[in-house]
């Protein structure tokens, strides 16, 4: 199950998973600016052990631009105030296989409520692996394997519509009727 950060609390619990994750990786730390939304994946027993969070994605200044091109890309550029940036899609090491879902429903399910079109995002390659061959995840890679901030980094376009235009497709998507 997944639920909205709503309180200092759970705050501090969704910062205290994912940079537990981070650190493992060996990624930098960097607490994020212009947040919208920030997700815990939950276990039935109440242990928090995932997160998500949705930023503020600006074509004309996004740090991620610099990275690969998003700015220029058509479906970008058609879609303003439609895209956003998903980050700190993160499950601690002991629930990595069976909370995934939870994790992507999460970002999913806002941007259905949101109205957003796509997310851009810089995913590590084994996880998005997982995302195409598991979950068949429709997205489009923006560029090439690089180093980025402590590990590898694919940049992508996330065509998560495609996700909620049809929930029939993707029996791993998890309703906002069944989260806390």
């Amino acid at each position: 199950m997944f639920k909205r950060v709503e309180n200092d609390l759970e705050l501090a619990m969704f910062n205290g998973v994912w940079t537990t994750v981070w650190m493992e990786k060996g990624f930098d730390l960097e607490f994020s600016q212009d947040v919208l939304g920030q997700f815990l994946v939950v276990t039935d027993e109440g242990h928090y052990v995932g997160t998500s969070e949705v930023k503020t994605y600006r074509q004309d200044g996004s740090p991620l631009n610099e990275v690969a091109p998003f700015h220029l890309h058509p479906d970008i550029a058609a879609a303003p105030g439609r895209v956003a940036e998903v980050d700190k899609m993160a499950l601690l090491k002991p629930y990595r296989g069976e909370y995934a879902s939870d994790v992507l429903s999460s970002v999913i399910c806002y941007a259905e409520e949101q109205g957003i079109r796509f997310y851009v995002a810089l995913m590590e390659p084994v996880f998005l692996r997982a995302l195409r061959i598991t979950y068949k995840v429709p997205y489009e890679k923006l560029g090439d394997k690089q180093y980025y901030k402590g590990d590898y980094i694919i940049p992508v376009l996330l065509k998560v519509e495609e996700i909620y235009r049809s929930k029939e497709q993707f029996s791993w998507l998890i309703s906002p009727q069944t989260t806390a």
